[in-house]
C-alpha cells in the first residue's frame, strides 16, 4: 500500500475517533510548549546576561588585585616593579597602578555644598584615559589640556547625588576642599583626617555599568600627589590593557607567573562571561530536560491510547488481513496515526511554545530586576532587566523531531500488536 493511502486510512481513523484524538495531541501540545517556551525564555535570559556583563566589563582590561580570594587578601601592595615587569609581558598595550581611599568628603567653599565619595582613586590620568578610553570621558567633551598635581576629575554621582540636582556640586576650575582619612598606629583613634585642595579638572559623563568599577560614584587624583600625602611607593590595585581580548587568558596567565603563588588575583572578564555562560547554559539544558518528562507521560498516553484502539479494531483489522493486507501495511497504518498525531500536536505546540515564552518574560521580568547594594568596587547603579525570548531554529527542529520520534516510539508496542493478530482471532473477536 502507498504511503499516501496508508496515510488517508490513518487520518479517518483519527477522525472517527476526535475527542480521544485531541486529548491526545493536547498532552504533545502541552509537553512541546513547555520545551519551546523555557528554551527560548532561558536562552533569552542567558543573552541577556551576556549582554549585561559585555557592557559592562571591559574585555581588554585585567585588574590585579593583591593576595588570593580564597586564601585571604593580602596586605601587601604592588610597587614600581611589578608595573614594569607587567608591561614587558607579551601582549599588554599598557599598564597603570592606582592608589584608592573610602569614603571621602569634598566641600566646596564657593557654594558652600558638601557631598560623598565612594572612593577616591590616586591615578597617573594619561594611562588611565589609555586603559578607559570610552569610560573615562567627560561631559560635552571638555576635556582639561593637561592634567596638574592638585587636579580633581569628579564622576557624575558625586557632582549631582540625586536625579533631581540640576546644578553641580562643582564645575572647572572650582577649588574643592577634600577630607581624607589618613592611618597613623601611634593615634588613638588610629584615624585622623587630613583636609587638601584640589582643582577641579572635569567632570565624568554618566556612564552606569554593571561591572567592577563604576566610575559615576568615583573621584580622581594624580597618583603622585596621594602618594606624597600618603609618604607611600605602593599601589592597592593594577589595571591592564591587553591587545587583544581573545588572549586576556593568557596573558593574565603569563601574569600570574610573575609573582608568588597566592600572591595576585586576576580579574578577567572574558573567563568570568565563559563561566557564568557555561553555567546558564547547563540550567537551560536542565529546564528542558525537565520539560521534556511531559512529554514522555504524553507518550506514554500514546501507548495507552493506541493499545486501547488496537482491541475496539480488532474486527476491522482482521478483515483487513483476510482480505490481503499484510503484517507490515497493519504496522504502518498504527505508526503512521502515531506520527501525526507527534506532527500535529508539534506543530500546534510550537506555536503555543512562542506564546508561552512571551507571557512568562512578561510576568518574570519584574521580580528578576537587581537591587542596589554597595561593593568593595562601587556603588552600582541597577540598570532594569528586560527579558526577550529567542526562538532558536536548532532548538525547534530538534524538539519537534523529538515529538514525532516520542509518539513513534510509543506507537511501537501497539502497532506490533495490532499486525500480529491473527485474521481468523480477530474475524471472531467480539
Amino acid at each position: 500500500m502507498k504511503l499516501s493511502r496508508i496515510s488517508n486510512v490513518a487520518w479517518e481513523s483519527m477522525t472517527q475517533r476526535k475527542l480521544r484524538t485531541s486529548l491526545t495531541i493536547l498532552s504533545v501540545v502541552i509537553g512541546i510548549t513547555a520545551i519551546i517556551g523555557l528554551a527560548s525564555l532561558g536562552e533569552g535570559f542567558r543573552l541577556e546576561m551576556r549582554e549585561r556583563m559585555q557592557s559592562g566589563f571591559e574585555l581588554d582590561n585585567l585588574t590585579l588585585i593583591p593576595g588570593s580570594l580564597f586564601a585571604g587578601l593580602s596586605r601587601e601592595r604592588f610597587y614600581d616593579y611589578d608595573v614594569k615587569n607587567i608591561s614587558r609581558v607579551s601582549g599588554v598595550k599598557a599598564v597603570t597602578p592606582v592608589m584608592q581611599v573610602g569614603n571621602v568628603t569634598l566641600y566646596n567653599e564657593k557654594n558652600n555644598k558638601t557631598v560623598q565619595a565612594f572612593v577616591a582613586t590616586a591615578v597617573n590620568f594619561t594611562e588611565f584615559v589609555e586603559i578607559f578610553p570610552d569610560r573615562f570621558v567627560f561631559e560635552n567633551d571638555t576635556q582639561p589640556a593637561e592634567y596638574g598635581d592638585d587636579t580633581i576629575v569628579i564622576g557624575h554621582k558625586v557632582n549631582y547625588p540625586t536625579e533631581n540636582d540640576t546644578t553641580p556640586f562643582a564645575i572647572a576650575n572650582d577649588t574643592v576642599t577634600v577630607t581624607l582619612q589618613i592611618l597613623n598606629q601611634t593615634h588613638i583613634p588610629p584615624f585622623y583626617e587630613l583636609n587638601y585642595n584640589f582643582t577641579v579638572g572635569g567632570t565624568l559623563r554618566k556612564t552606569g555599568t554593571s561591572g567592577i568599577t563604576n566610575f559615576d560614584y568615583w573621584i580622581f587624583i594624580p597618583l603622585k600627589t596621594a602618594r606624597r600625602i600618603y609618604d607611600t611607593e605602593e599601589s592597592d590595585l593594577i589595571f591592564v590593557k591587553v591587545y587583544n581580548p581573545e588572549d586576556s587568558e593568557t596573558v593574565a596567565d603569563q601574569i600570574e607567573a610573575l609573582f608568588p603563588l597566592y600572591k595576585v588575583t586576576i580579574l578577567v572578564p572574558l573567563t568570568f562571561i565563559k563561566q557564568v555562560d557555561s553555567v546558564l547554559g547547563t540550567v537551560q539544558i536542565f529546564l528542558m530536560a525537565i520539560a521534556s518528562i511531559s512529554l514522555l507521560v504524553a507518550g506514554v498516553g500514546i501507548m495507552n491510547i493506541m493499545t486501547v484502539s488496537v482491541m475496539e479494531r480488532t474486527r476491522e483489522i482482521g478483515i483487513l488481513k483476510a482480505i490481503g493486507a499484510k503484517s507490515r501495511t497493519v504496522l504502518s497504518m498504527f505508526l503512521m496515526e502515531a506520527a501525526l498525531i507527534g506532527i500535529i500536536g508539534g506543530l500546534i505546540g510550537i506555536f503555543a511554545g512562542y506564546g508561552l515564552s512571551y507571557a512568562l518574560a512578561y510576568a518574570l521580568t519584574g521580580f528578576v530586576q537587581p537591587q542596589n547594594q554597595n561593593t568593595v568596587f562601587q556603588n552600582p547603579e541597577a540598570q532594569p532587566i528586560t527579558i526577550n525570548p529567542v526562538f532558536s531554529l536548532t532548538w525547534t527542529t530538534m524538539a519537534f523531531v523529538f515529538a514525532v520520534v516520542v509518539c513513534i516510539i510509543f506507537g511501537l508496542y501497539p502497532a506490533r500488536k495490532a499486525a500480529k493478530l491473527d485474521p481468523v482471532k480477530a474475524l471472531r473477536y467480539e
